[in-house]
């Protein structure tokens, strides 16, 4: 079916949506992704990126090639992306600084509700199911505990760090922007950013690009061959985040690493038992919206969905 521009304007959104979510650290773009509804077709899209566009951009010229890069959807999404990425970098980072437990909240509500977007995909649970889930939950809160490695700034470091951090991106659950932190890496590609430092975001964007081909073809031979185990995965990779971004914690251990602190080690606590209780009604509400937020997002998308099917 032809997609119009509402269509890729729509994924455009999504990829704003996305970026800002990768920004942050502790929540995945590719949660973000899976309940907006466009996972598949993106895992599909980019491991679909391979020598055989030279061959039908050689032979059928470049509008036979775009068609079969499915580059329209690329090109919207990218742009999203990135307008997130540069626009809302300074203003991710001033909330983090100045209202950490309201953004974590609201965040928190948007991860909760997707355990249980994911997990309803999932056709028919069992016992293989179930481990799967717990395995993955397991994995991702293991991750999430990890203390930061020190800083490194050779460029190959920072080519490793993106073919790392963006196999997190696309991974609902695990954040890529938390795996630069726990890297090393997130201070420099964030300054990077902010400076328009091309060379180091070169070095950044070729790593992510070879480690994305790869791992997307991974995930996409797993959907293929493994759809409800690897739901039942990246299911528990989301709710294995969920103490990540958990908003009332106590600082145990922290860091200077040049002039920016990094908490090493923290403590998820109950909101009675936090500093600055006032917050606490203005965080729960946020966190309901975060909740709704997804809910409404679905039902939308499945209206949407019978009205397509409706006119066919």
């Amino acid at each position: 079916m032809r997609k119009t521009f509402k269509d890729h304007f729509s994924v455009t959104l999504k990829g704003m949506a996305m970026g800002a979510a990768d920004v942050v650290p502790g929540v995945s773009g590719g949660t973000i992704a899976f309940i907006s509804g466009i996972y598949e077709e993106l895992i599909s899209t980019i491991s679909g990126v391979n020598f055989s566009l030279i061959t039908t951009w050689k032979e059928k010229g470049f509008k036979a090639m775009w068609h079969q890069l499915n580059g329209p959807f690329i090109l919207a999404l990218l742009t999203g992306i990135l307008i997130s990425v540069f626009s809302l970098m300074r203003v991710a980072n001033y909330l983090l600084e100045n209202h950490p437990i309201l953004i974590w909240s609201f965040f928190f509500g948007l991860v909760l509700a997707s355990i249980w977007y994911v997990g309803k995909q999932i056709p028919q649970w069992n016992f293989k199911i179930f481990l799967a889930l717990f395995i993955g939950a397991g994995v991702a809160f293991y991750i999430v505990s990890l203390p930061p490695m020190a800083a490194n700034d050779s460029n190959l470091f920072i080519f490793f760090s993106g073919a790392i951090a963006i196999c997190a991106m696309i991974l609902p659950g695990i954040s890529g922007a938390f795996i630069l932190v726990l890297l090393g890496a997130y201070k420099r590609i964030t300054e990077a950013a902010h400076d328009f430092d091309i060379q180091t975001l070169g070095i950044f964007a070729l790593g992510a690009i070879i480690g994305l081909l790869s791992f997307s073809k991974i995930l996409k031979w797993l959907f293929v061959h493994y759809s409800s185990i690897t739901l039942a995965v990246l299911t528990g990779f989301i709710a294995g985040s969920l103490n990540k971004i958990w908003p009332w914690k106590h600082v145990l251990q922290t860091q200077m690493y040049g002039d920016k602190e990094v908490v090493l080690k923290e403590a998820s606590v109950l909101p009675w038992n936090f500093d600055g209780q006032p917050q606490t009604l203005y965080a729960l509400l946020l966190m309901l919206a975060g909740f709704l937020l997804i809910l409404g997002l679905e039902i939308f998308a499945s209206k949407s969905s019978e009205k397509t099917n409706g006119t066919d």
